[in-house]
């Protein structure tokens, strides 16, 4: 790191360049400071509430999948299910220690897997597997990370 940030502080600027350099982090002590300070920082949080939580997901969602789920109506009820469920696990993370004992870092990828595999159940096996489905969703997607029961 320490190469990296000495290499950032020989670039010249150049206003009519249309060289960028893009590099993403985690917060982490090895990262040098100088480095973020001098930088346009760029940060993607999700959106405040449970309904726009809800909507910024299914203004990201593929309108197509509806149509090749094997069981749209099943998969249109509990895919709200899903989206509803992940938007409350975000939104309780404002309450601090009221919510959670330990901030949990759940994201929209938890939200993302636990579509595939609905849709993979539902695809795979005549009625729906609901004990099976909420093992895979409550215990192992969102439940992995959690360590305070």
């Amino acid at each position: 790191m320490p190469t990296l940030d000495a290499l950032i502080e020989e670039i010249e600027k150049d206003l009519t360049s249309c060289f960028r350099i893009w590099l993403t982090t985690m917060p982490t002590n090895a990262f040098p400071v100088t480095v973020v300070q001098n930088a346009v920082k760029v940060t993607a949080e999700p959106p405040k509430g449970i309904r726009n939580n809800m909507r910024g997901f299914y203004y990201t969602f593929d309108n197509k999948q509806f149509d090749e789920a094997k069981k749209p109506s099943q998969f249109r009820r509990l895919l709200w299910g899903l989206v509803f469920f992940n938007a409350l696990v975000l939104e309780r993370r404002k309450f601090g220690p009221l919510g959670w004992n330990i901030p949990y870092e759940f994201s929209t990828s938890d939200l993302r897997i636990s579509k595939d595999q609905l849709l993979q159940f539902l695809d795979h096996y005549e009625e729906i597997p609901y004990d099976a489905l909420q093992y895979m969703v409550a215990e192992a997607n969102y439940g992995g990370r959690v360590t305070d029961p």
